[in-house]
């Protein structure tokens, strides 16, 4: 295949935004998706696991996914839409309604429930890789799924599927994983760091070509990025730094983190409410008054 979409830098998960009653709020989801892409991120992810997916309806997903697709057209931006059904047939006819809708790219979250073996796994990729055009990401995400991969495996995807080009990692440690696709592949592999940016700087070193981290704090990955891409490493490891406090607080769970991402998209006006579907997270007075210490002083070094 030819001409397909190339996507690389920093390309954040979309927060589910709801209104203080539960319902999606596309208003909210358009103009983050607008913020985004006019701030500078690659493009924009919808329904990553840090997106709420497992709480939409059907109908929903249908319409966020549209909203979310003009919206980063008129910001002159591209989308990534994850695939997470847990039927090849299902996920198939998800896939080439997300490609028809104008996603510029495809996430599969493999089918985790029950837990089923390589070969399926394999099997479902492939068939979903196959019955579309458009660029194809697969996400490896272990520890919230259950389920390990080996990276033969998507290394004989890339070389089976020619769409099948980028790869979502987040297992720990990811490092290890990232150089043993790299070197499987002759270092032809398009990686994408996943778990919050954590292992950024690591897996940049390693070869990854991008991140997509939770997007309530996106200029921060973008300052980091970008200062590793122009040759300034020791900058990038520093921007890294200072970021950790925060995330090593927020991100305990991943209903924490989704809590305290939807919080900052709120106090930065970016969206209006920061309600999220239940069941979801209960925090404390200690912990709220350590997130605001933390927040104060990201707040004034970037503005907020």
């Amino acid at each position: 295949m030819k001409n397909l979409t190339e996507i690389k830098g920093i390309c954040p998960i979309i927060a589910a935004p709801f209104t203080d009653s539960g319902e999606v709020d596309y208003q909210s989801l358009e103009n983050l998706t607008k913020q985004l892409i006019k701030g500078g991120c690659g493009a924009v992810t919808l329904f990553g696991i840090a997106g709420e997916y497992y709480k939409l309806t059907d109908v929903e997903r249908e319409r966020m996914a549209q909203v979310t697709i003009n919206a980063a057209k008129e910001a002159g931006g591209k989308t990534i839409i994850s695939v997470t059904d847990h039927s090849t047939e299902v996920a198939v006819r998800r896939a080439k309604y997300f490609e028809e809708a104008g996603a510029d790219c495809l996430m599969l979250l493999p089918p985790f429930f029950l837990k089923p073996g390589a070969k399926y796994l394999y099997e479902h990729m492939k068939a979903i890789a196959e019955a579309v055009k458009i660029p194809i990401m697969a996400q490896y995400a272990p520890e919230q799924t259950g389920v390990a991969i080996p990276p033969e495996t998507f290394c004989r995807l890339e070389k089976e599927c020619p769409n099948m080009i980028y790869y979502k990692i987040e297992c720990k440690p990811a490092g290890p994983y990232v150089t043993n696709l790299m070197k499987l592949t002759g270092g032809a592999m398009k990686i994408f760091v996943g778990n919050a940016g954590f292992q950024l700087i690591e897996c940049m070193d390693r070869g990854a070509i991008g991140a997509m981290p939770g997007c309530s704090m996106y200029d921060v990955y973008l300052d980091i990025y970008n200062s590793y891409v122009n040759g300034n490493r020791e900058k990038a490891v520093k921007l890294h730094n200072g970021l950790l406090p925060m995330l090593n607080h927020i991100r305990q769970n991943v209903e924490q983190i989704i809590s305290f991402e939807k919080r900052i998209l709120k106090r930065r006006g970016i969206i209006a409410s920061d309600y999220c579907r239940a069941p979801s997270y209960d925090t404390d007075e200690y912990f709220d008054r350590l997130f605001d210490e933390f927040y104060k002083e990201m707040a004034e070094n970037y503005g907020w």
